[in-house]
């Protein structure tokens, strides 16, 4: 046990900033003091503080110090800029030395479970299935950024949205109430198999009983090609265990689509879609290449001309939070998003920030950050 918290004590002087390290010092000479710090993000974000006060309530114990936690805004709270998440009490010797690794634990999870959040809402008819773990810098990240779209789709689910449904891999699938990851097939397989037709028949052979998900865009035939796969396999596609994952790459069209036929689609299914958008990033997604709205549209076309109407459309490449919101204007007919694009974009908007707030029970901050200190009552607000 000593030798746990020797390895403790260590990982966190290793990882935490060198003045805190040497305030912690300062103070033990000097003579400790009982602070409150307050934790805030400079931007809306929801509330997403688990993974810290986890760590925190781990470190309390080896430390046998005791840390009081007002926690104002609870797990999927949405939290206004500069408003302050939790506040922390206790020895300035055994908290000082927390600050570098307590912000790291709450501000990336806090955005990306804002960005899943708005994402869920924005097609709250859609479900979502996280694949953000390929896109992650190590394990600690990609654990971080799946309890983030977890708590950001109960907090969708909470206002009517479907939000995610899982994740693609088992090592986090814990977050979504899952046991397995979900997933059928890589482009490489396809690759292997040599045709996309085989790698279904491959994938049927191997996995009789699961539903399959196929790839349709490696050889650019994505309604070709789902049409063969449908062929084969008609009694799945009508009993609606048949999918197909649009990623077409955004060099190209969707097999058939140019410019002006994409905008035909879209005059068939969302004419106003069009006078409604507002950018050229919007445009792209409404009518561009890649994985756009009129390309969804063909391909829930086709299938339906065929008589697959139970086929189901599993789509991927950059949904984040502004395409998501295209595709509902354009009322895209999306069964599933895949993605990993709740991961924030802009990393500045992550940090979290502490400040002290007051030293022995008396109130004091740094000028400008007033607005960090508690305020009459602050327990209440969300029944803390």
């Amino acid at each position: 046990m000593d030798r746990d918290r020797q390895a403790l004590a260590a990982d966190i002087t290793a990882r935490t900033d060198s003045y805190f390290n040497r305030t912690k010092q300062i103070v033990a000479k000097f003579g400790d003091k009982r602070v409150t710090y307050a934790l805030f993000l400079r931007r809306p974000v929801i509330s997403a503080p688990r993974l810290m006060l986890d760590w925190l309530t781990a470190v309390a114990a080896a430390r046998e110090t005791e840390i009081d936690v007002d926690l104002i805004y609870h797990e999927g709270d949405w939290v206004g800029a500069g408003e302050p998440i939790v506040y922390l009490t206790g020895s300035m010797v055994h908290l000082s030395d927390l600050e570098t690794i307590l912000l790291q634990k709450l501000g990336p999870a806090c955005v990306a479970a804002h960005n899943a959040y708005q994402m869920a809402l924005s097609l709250p008819g859609v479900g979502f299935l996280a694949m953000e773990a390929r896109h992650c810098a190590g394990a600690e990240m990609a654990d971080t950024m799946s309890y983030a779209a977890s708590v950001g789709s109960a907090a969708a689910r909470r206002e009517g949205a479907k939000g995610f449904i899982g994740n693609a891999n088992d090592g986090t699938a814990h977050w979504f109430g899952a046991s397995a990851g979900f997933g059928t097939m890589p482009h490489s397989l396809i690759g292997y198999a040599g045709s996309t037709l085989r790698a279904a028949e491959m994938f049927r052979e191997t996995y009789p009983d699961e539903p399959i998900t196929v790839l349709a865009d490696y050889f650019g035939r994505e309604i070709s090609d789902a049409l063969a796969v449908c062929a084969r396999f008609a009694d799945v596609a009508a009993a609606g265990q048949l999918s197909f994952r649009l990623d077409t790459h955004g060099g190209r069209f969707l097999e058939g689509l140019d410019p002006a036929e994409s905008y035909a689609v879209l005059e068939r299914y969302a004419p106003g879609a069009i006078r409604r958008y507002r950018s050229d990033s919007e445009l792209r997604s409404l009518v561009g290449t890649g994985v756009s709205a009129a390309a969804i549209w063909r391909m829930r076309e086709a299938l339906d001309q065929a008589g697959f109407p139970k086929t189901r459309i599993v789509v991927s490449s950059g949904f984040g939070v502004e395409k998501c919101r295209v595709m509902a204007d354009a009322k895209a007919p999306i069964d599933v998003v895949g993605t990993g694009s709740f991961i924030p974009d802009s990393w500045h908007e992550t940090y979290a920030t502490a400040d002290i707030v007051e030293y022995d029970g008396v109130p004091m901050v740094k000028i400008g950050r007033e607005f960090l200190l508690r305020k009459n009552g602050a327990r209440k607000r969300n029944g803390g």
